[in-house]
């Protein structure tokens, strides 16, 4: 995605109407005309609201349809395929602008689940509870994935995931069950227990937490 909106801004195009030069956006889900896709992800739109087309195109919509709306020249990338596109109002695609910074983060966060993914596949043999956590704690991983490395966490039995997945929220209820199960099969396997009072490790027989100093009788 961030490969394919670089090359797009190489490319430079200018309205016909107004001879401003067109914004790269990204293109709506659905085709406003036929419910039909765009056939891009992203489209040269021109946001001129002082631009003929768009300034003349409310009293020709109220007039024609009899309802409000003006056009925005639009054109799409790679091609000579350029349209006059029907909006509803002034603010029409200035919130669907491209933030080539924000597609980096989005980019370097896709990297590292790839990354973080690809681990999973030897971290039990290494004891290497990273990726999981990683994947565990970030919420726009694929599902699928995140619930793979869930079933990984009792088989690296390492009780420093706990803390940071305790302090973590989750959306998803199926997920936060898997990861509940975990947690309790590793404090068994270390034969601990967490204080209902504070939340800190204690021993599983204890009968006083040495943390909050509550008795648990």
């Amino acid at each position: 995605m961030l490969e394919l909106a670089l090359k797009f801004l190489e490319e430079k195009h200018t309205c016909p109407h107004c001879n401003e030069e067109l914004t790269l956006c990204h293109a709506p889900p659905i085709h406003v005309g036929d419910g039909l896709g765009w056939g891009s992800e992203y489209l040269f739109i021109c946001l001129n609201n002082d631009c003929p087309l768009f300034v003349n195109g409310w009293e020709y919509i109220e007039t024609q349809f009899g309802h409000s709306g003006s056009y925005r020249f639009m054109r799409i990338p790679n091609s000579d395929e350029s349209y006059n596109m029907m909006v509803g109002g002034k603010d029409a695609f200035t919130g669907s602008v491209v933030d080539i910074e924000a597609l980096k983060r989005q980019n370097v966060r896709y990297q590292k689940e790839k990354e973080a993914t690809a681990a999973l596949d030897t971290c039990v043999a290494e004891k290497n509870l990273e990726p999981v956590l990683y994947l565990l704690l970030d919420n726009a991983a694929t599902l699928s994935v995140r619930k793979r490395a869930a079933e990984l966490l009792a088989p690296i039995n390492d009780l420093a995931c706990i803390e940071p997945l305790r302090n973590h929220k989750f959306s998803n209820s199926h997920l936060e069950q898997a990861i509940n199960m975990a947690i309790t099969a590793i404090l068994k396997a270390h034969y601990l227990k967490e204080c209902p009072y504070c939340a800190e490790l204690i021993k599983e027989r204890a009968k006083y937490c040495k943390h909050c100093h509550k008795d648990l009788d």
